[in-house]
């Protein structure tokens, strides 16, 4: 039996991730990015627990703790921009913490070799047939492949194409993200700084680059204000809302002009009854976004595991590997999903007497009987999924 061919929509995380994982079980990939490059930068993500245990089996702890951020410790400012209470190293970063575009790149490293990679253009559309899925893209040509796996985001183009607009799935929690590098005029040195004011947030940390800072922004607003907005009216937008913010903000937000690596996006959750329609399968936030808090990279990583391992494990039965993989993943996704929906409480309280509140229970939280509820949760999502290995594939890989 020949290799089957696999096509995985995104080269973040999760598609890299499955592309290791579907190679190592005998099938070949192609990966799809409508980027033109990967994208670098990006917030920092970390692992816990079972998640670390997955990293190592894929042989990348040696290259991710060569990007690791071992960020310290990191301030909460009170509104006069004075330290109000201090977060202890490891508090946030769990017990490996890398930025996100380098996690990327280091995947792509280990995949590029054995995974056709194309970038700069994307999935338009899907006609399955009895052997296949039909795949036109914009730029190249049809192409027939055995199964489709759509690891492309919170705005899966996959996911549209084979189950409908986003808006019948997405439900928005309320608030935006934005975030970019700025020159570290604060001298942070592998630190980090937490501001607020009612509706606004700013996190601003210093990881391996001492010349640079990494801008993480949050604020409340309608999540259909701003619709799909171009780089330009990005830009704009993040501007205008923290025009009279206060304490360092203004100097930061200096760099969003020429800032290279801008992210912006309204903060949302996907909710699907099934991740899989015929021999086309979700996976990450294109199947089970949770939002900020909610383990959303480890357990993508995690999905791309089960994935390809139930795909071997049936011996290419996608039928069969699909089921399987959807009832090992949803209890995860919900227990994510559980610690995303309340995630914007906690980043941009709305009120000044919310937000004292908030810093009151940060406060608590510093402590010993605090810190250990903290960890709990934290570790709670990304322990949902134990990892274990798949028996030998019977897929056989093409020579």
């Amino acid at each position: 039996m020949t290799s089957k061919t696999v096509l995985v929509s995104g080269a973040s995380v999760a598609g890299p991730s499955a592309a290791y994982w579907l190679h190592r079980y005998g099938y070949s990939v192609t990966v799809v990015e409508a980027a033109p490059r990967l994208r670098p930068g990006g917030q920092a993500v970390d692992f816990r627990g079972e998640q670390m245990k997955l990293v190592e089996a894929m042989g990348l702890l040696d290259d991710l703790r060569e990007h690791e951020t071992a960020l310290r410790e990191q301030v909460q400012l009170d509104p006069a921009g004075q330290p109000a209470f201090t977060l202890p190293s490891g508090f946030t970063n769990g017990e490996l913490e890398v930025l996100r575009g380098d996690l990327a790149r280091v995947l792509y490293d280990h995949t590029k070799d054995y995974t056709e990679y194309v970038f700069g253009d994307r999935v338009t559309s899907l006609a399955e047939t009895s052997d296949g899925v039909d795949v036109t893209f914009r730029h190249g040509a049809l192409r027939r492949f055995d199964l489709v796996a759509g690891a492309d985001g919170i705005h899966s183009g996959v996911r549209t194409a084979a189950f409908g607009p986003e808006a019948k799935f997405r439900t928005d929690l309320g608030y935006h993200v934005a975030g970019f590098t700025a020159p570290n005029h604060l001298r942070l040195d592998r630190a980090g700084l937490l501001y607020n004011e009612p509706g606004l947030g700013a996190i601003v940390t210093s990881h391996r680059d001492p010349e640079t800072v990494t801008v993480g922004l949050t604020f409340r607003g309608d999540p259909d204000g701003y619709g799909r907005p171009g780089l330009a009216r990005q830009k704009d937008i993040v501007t205008e809302v923290f025009a009279n913010a206060g304490w360092e903000l203004p100097q930061l937000l200096t760099a969003v002009a020429d800032a290279p690596d801008l992210y912006f996006d309204t903060v949302g959750q996907i909710k699907l009854d099934s991740w899989s329609r015929g021999r086309i399968v979700l996976l990450g936030d294109a199947a089970w976004c949770a939002g900020p808090g909610g383990s959303g990279t480890g357990l993508a990583m995690m999905g791309a595991q089960v994935l390809a391992g139930e795909l071997a494990a049936a011996g290419g039965d996608h039928v069969t590997a699909f089921a399987r993989y959807e009832q090992r993943l949803r209890k995860p996704a919900r227990v994510g999903q559980r610690n995303g929906a309340g995630s914007g409480g906690f980043l941009v309280p709305a009120t000044e007497e919310k937000l004292r509140k908030r810093n009151r229970m940060y406060r608590s939280l510093t402590g010993p009987l605090g810190r250990r509820v903290f960890e709990y949760m934290g570790s709670r999502a990304a322990n949902s999924v134990k990892f274990r290995e798949y028996p030998q594939p019977r897929v056989q890989a093409l020579p």
